[in-house]
């Protein structure tokens, strides 16, 4: 048989259902002499048969199993490689997709120049929504080749394998393969890429279609969505000191400052966006993982993250968890601290008090987030909802305290508003702030669900309400952060007369920031024969013929 252009390797475990979707991606693919290995993981599902019954219509496609499972990705990819026939290798998960041109694009990089691996843009499509971004759009925005990871290490952010063509000359002459035992596999992994290469290049095309699952449920989620467990904190610190010690073994020590910021704005950061909902013995267990690997990381590191983000980790790295929590609610939504603390100088620190080391007032000082003097749009402010009352029908009562630390506002009282905006129609419902002391205004807003203006196709999606300060003809939006558990109350209202009825829930948001979630469900007639009839309008067919008749009858 004559070798293929490129292997993909596609590892599965107890996904029967998702398999053949990726495997047809790869049918699907415009270069076409390719070789797809199923590497099943010792699925005990459906997912043998039906690898099995893939491979028979196919001849492109090799199944193989291995004898037992191994808990990870790294074994069936090691053992695929070791029986892929291709002097290029790709690796493709079975609950995603590559694009139609990917092995085409990627593979036309590589004969371009010979070079050690080419890669290219992630596609992630969110599950639940339907929405689409870019993954790491900064680091693959333009065409070009890297002469080695010190050119450009902003890319050790791109870490996922799956992004990449490899020639197998450059695994093997490194005898580089995928790390077995161990979770986030991919980091180490695609560390020791960057660093043998000599050269690879980087295409703007998407090359990997990555399918995005929030808010699965605990049992299924992929490990990245496991951080509820501490067992997850414990596997990511282990694989950044194994990254760590490969830096210094390879030469590569020069390096380390710009993986520690890595780490720290996108692996911790994932993290502190969940303190607030952690009790108390998770965020000593996290703590005690976490701050000893903290204390080992470059200074400059530290420097380079946003006041906020250094704020949450001098905090938790200090003891102090339950602030740790509060600063960590609204990280990257210009949330304000309830309080600052000012010296003899004048420098304002974050909370009640001046911090005791130099260390601390050097991370917690707030000085450069400019409280009192920033333009009044942008201003800090820190809206939290204190109490929330049922109504009758669908309303809330809600009882709104304001800090603003920067004392922006003026001693009195103030004219706030309620937005809301379903359907995109926006819905201000206002109320007034009274001050309480120097910094604290308290209100209260009647929300009616029952008055929101939702379009005649009806409505179906979340919103959460924000607030309203107006100063000298200039206004402010800010987040409006809830309680972060309350019972979960769901009405139905019969908008428009009944002829487009709703149910609509208010419950806590369960994740950063934590606001007041608000959703809207259609039933009975806009569920069953509004919504179908406009879905069917708006096809662009549709919607073409419309304009056409539009026309004609002008």
């Amino acid at each position: 048989m004559t070798s293929p252009d490129v292997t993909v390797t596609v590892i599965v475990y107890n996904d029967a259902a998702r398999l053949p979707r990726a495997v047809a991606s790869l049918r699907a693919q415009t270069h076409t002499d390719i070789e797809i290995v199923i590497s099943d993981d010792h699925s005990t599902d459906d997912t043998p048969a039906v690898a099995r019954e893939l491979a028979a219509q196919d001849h492109r496609i090799r199944y193989l199993r291995l004898p037992e499972n191994s808990g990870g990705c790294s074994a069936p990819r090691n053992r695929a490689i070791e029986i892929a026939r291709a002097p290029y290798l790709m690796f493709l998960d079975s609950d995603d997709e590559l694009p139609p041109r990917a092995i085409e694009l990627l593979l036309a990089a590589h004969r371009e120049r010979e070079v050690d691996f080419t890669m290219g843009a992630v596609r992630r499509v969110r599950v639940d929504n339907g929405r689409r971004s870019t993954w790491m759009p900064h680091v693959v925005a333009e065409r070009r080749t890297v002469e080695g990871i010190d050119a450009d290490p902003r890319l050790f952010f791109e870490h996922l394998s799956t992004s990449k063509m490899y020639a197998r000359a450059f695994l093997d002459r490194h005898e580089l393969r995928f790390p077995e035992g161990i979770h986030y596999e991919d980091q180490l992994f695609s560390a020791q890429a960057y660093c043998l290469a000599e050269a690879f290049t980087i295409i703007p095309d998407p090359v990997y279609t990555w399918y995005i699952e929030p808010f699965a449920a605990a049992d299924s989620a992929s490990i990245s969505n496991q951080r509820h467990k501490i067992s997850n904190v414990r596997d990511r610190v282990h694989v950044q000191r194994l990254i760590d010690d490969f830096l210094v073994g390879s030469g590569h020590a020069g390096l380390r400052e710009d993986k520690d910021y890595k780490f720290l704005k996108h692996d911790f950061r994932m993290y502190a966006g969940d303190l607030p909902f952690r009790d108390e013995e998770w965020l000593d267990s996290f703590a005690r993982i976490m701050n000893p690997y903290l204390d080992t990381l470059a200074p400059g590191a530290y420097a380079r993250l946003p006041r906020p983000e250094r704020v949450v980790l001098r905090l938790l790295r200090d003891g102090r968890t339950d602030d740790a929590r509060l600063a960590a609610r609204g990280l990257g939504h210009g949330v304000a601290p309830r309080h600052t603390t000012s010296d003899d100088s004048g420098v304002p620190y974050w909370g009640d008090r001046v911090p005791d080391s130099a260390e601390a007032r050097r991370e917690l000082d707030l000085s450069d987030l400019e409280l009192d003097t920033r333009p009044f749009p942008s201003a800090q402010f820190r809206h939290e909802i204190t109490e929330l009352t049922p109504g009758t029908g669908a309303s809330l009562t809600l009882a709104v305290r304001t800090y603003d630390p920067g004392l922006r506002l003026p001693v009195g009282p103030q004219r706030a508003g309620l937005l809301l905006a379903p359907g995109g129609r926006r819905m201000t419902v206002p109320f007034r702030l009274d001050p309480v002391r120097p910094g604290v205004f308290e209100g209260t807003v009647r929300l009616d669900l029952a008055a929101a203006p939702i379009p005649l196709q009806g409505f179906e999606g979340v919103r959460h309400p924000m607030v309203r300060l107006q100063q000298q003809g200039l206004s402010h939006t800010g987040l409006l952060l809830a309680p972060l558990d309350f019972p979960v109350r769901t009405a139905r209202v019969d908008y428009r007369s009944g002829t487009i009825p709703h149910e609509v829930t208010a419950e806590p948001e369960g994740r950063s920031p934590g606001r007041l979630q608000l959703r809207w469900r259609p039933v009975g007639v806009t569920a069953h024969v509004v919504r179908p009839v406009v879905r069917r309008l708006a096809r662009p067919k549709v919607r073409k013929a419309a304009k056409l008749l539009s026309s004609l009858l002008r």
